[in-house]
């Protein structure tokens, strides 16, 4: 077993995380002499529902506040247990009045399924809450509303990161949220390979999130933990927008001190493709876009031991981590089966690395960094010597469905140690013919594939880089929050991120500091 046990925390992350879930279970095989592509033990969980029959259900905990789960309920169909009418209902004789929300109705997508009817492709307009386009049972332990907060409440918003950080601290003194929520999922785990977190961090959610790292990492102190920190991007107030970046700053602080790995998400990227088209930029859409990123250089955790070349997270983290200290990675992929557009040169074509000086040195050399073109880190404002760049490490997934090249070569720990000390980039390649799907419950015109493409996937590269530019967007993301943060936080904040700059220097930017002369 390498179970991975995932946390969502917040309606943005739950967005990304039913995309994620509804892939996952479309690799589900249901005959004895289908080979599945992937191994489902690694994120899904067995067990017995209310009337002993067995269920597979995600290994996950959801928070949300009240209100955000929508029409979906903490007991399903497979655990429901059917009150008995006879039961007493305690000591209490007199009349009594019941106060109740109105209920949410369910979505038409969510009826059909659950009466077994063929569903149409899913539109912007159908989708209200996550749980609209849900394809699978969790398991009620998997469900944690938050009854403090509202969402899109008016009067107490959940928007600052101390809100977030509050709340986890109150719920932690009362119930222990890592020994009610977790250890039960633990427990029942054989070997696991890690936590993955969905979070977002420019809002209470990186408070809550924080604290709950910092609870996590306690308690499992040696055990790979992936946090995936989305920001939202969308156009706001001067105000609110720096509210949310001083909340991404203390994230940064807060979870770059103890998670394995920290990638943040813009919703939606600032700069992509022009195959990519998003419409509305709705939740539901723009999360699709993330999914198809995150769960394509993710699926090597995932290969069944049959698989030619497989991983898990700590190995990936220590790839990409090469000089010890260095856990800010960044996301970018490529869709390749897409309609070819004059205005992307790169639509439709493979990445290709850059060439080697002679055809003999292409043969014999390991794979090079490829350039993708759709950056899901949020976009800064680089200076000059920001455009400079070195990639210390990258992992790379390689969805070809008629598996067109092989650049599937290991480094060997000698070869990757060379590549360290001499600072050139350390590249490891994972290959697979299993398309990302496209499901009825994904956006049909997020991508423009080829019209002669008849699959119903998409061929994508994805890629998890460390490079030399993370050390200029920490030094600008400070320099643009310095004087925003509170007097008692400011120096603590400024120093924890000009220390996790410099983890990203390079042989001739290792003194540069931009900014320091600016601060006063």
């Amino acid at each position: 077993m390498r179970e991975i046990l995932t946390l969502q925390f917040g309606q943005r992350s739950n967005y990304l995380a039913t995309h994620f879930w509804n892939t996952q279970e479309s690799y589900f095989t249901y005959s004895d002499d289908q080979e599945p592509p992937v191994d489902h033990d690694v994120h899904f969980r067995a067990g017995l529902g209310a009337d002993n029959s067995e269920t597979f259900t995600p290994r996950t905990v959801i928070y949300d506040l009240k209100g955000g789960f929508g029409s979906l309920r903490k007991y399903n169909a497979l655990y429901q247990i059917e009150p008995d009418p006879a039961e007493a209902q305690g000591s209490w004789d007199g009349s009594t009045t019941r106060q109740q929300l109105p209920i949410i109705e369910t979505s038409q997508y969510q009826t059909n399924l659950d009466l077994g009817l063929p569903n149409q492709q899913l539109q912007e307009t159908d989708v209200r809450y996550w749980s609209d386009f849900n394809r699978v049972y969790f398991h009620p332990r998997s469900i944690v509303q938050l009854n403090e907060y509202e969402l899109q409440s008016q009067l107490m918003p959940f928007e600052k990161w101390s809100s977030g950080e509050e709340l986890f601290e109150n719920l932690d003194r009362e119930f222990d949220l890592i020994d009610r929520d977790v250890r039960p999922f633990v427990e029942e785990a054989d070997h696991m390979q890690g936590f993955q977190i969905f979070s977002g961090i420019d809002d209470a959610w990186g408070g809550f999130a924080g604290r709950y790292l910092d609870a996590l990492r306690d308690e499992y102190g040696k055990t790979s933990i992936w946090v995936w920190g989305i920001e939202d991007k969308s156009t706001v107030t001067r105000q609110k927008k720096q509210l949310r970046a001083c909340n991404t700053v203390r994230s940064i602080c807060s979870m770059g001190q103890q998670a394995s790995m920290l990638t943040r998400l813009a919703t939606p990227p600032s700069h992509l493709p022009g195959y990519v088209h998003l419409g509305n930029g709705s939740d539901w859409t723009t999360s699709a876009l993330l999914c198809a990123g995150l769960e394509s250089i993710t699926l090597p955790t995932r290969f069944g031991a049959g698989a030619p070349k497989r991983s898990n997270l700590s190995f990936l983290e220590d790839t990409l981590n090469t000089n010890g200290n260095q856990n800010l990675f960044e996301l970018q992929a490529t869709i390749t089966n897409t309609q070819p557009n004059p205005n992307s040169p790169q639509n439709g074509n493979r990445p290709a690395p850059p060439n080697p000086s002679n055809q003999e040195a292409q043969q014999d050399a390991f794979p090079e960094p490829s350039h993708l073109d759709i950056h899901y880190s949020p976009a800064v404002e680089e200076s000059s010597a920001a455009q400079r760049s070195h990639v210390f490490a990258q992992i790379e997934c390689d969805r070809d469905r008629l598996e067109s090249s092989s650049r599937t070569a290991t480094l060997t720990p000698d070869e990757r140690l060379r590549r360290r000390l001499n600072e050139e980039s350390v590249v490891e390649v994972f290959q697979t013919g299993l398309q990302f799907p496209l499901l009825d419950s994904f956006p049909s015109r997020l991508f423009q594939t080829s019209p002669q493409d008849n699959s119903h996937g998409l061929d994508i590269v994805a890629a998890l880089t460390c490079t030399s530019k993370m050390q200029h967007k920490l030094l600008d993301l400070r320099n643009e929050t310095f004087r925003l943060i509170a007097l008692d936080e400011r120096e603590a904040v400024y120093n924890d991120l000009t220390q996790l700059s410099q983890n990203y220097s390079i042989g001739w930017d290792s003194g540069s500091d931009s900014g320091d002369d600016d601060q006063g």
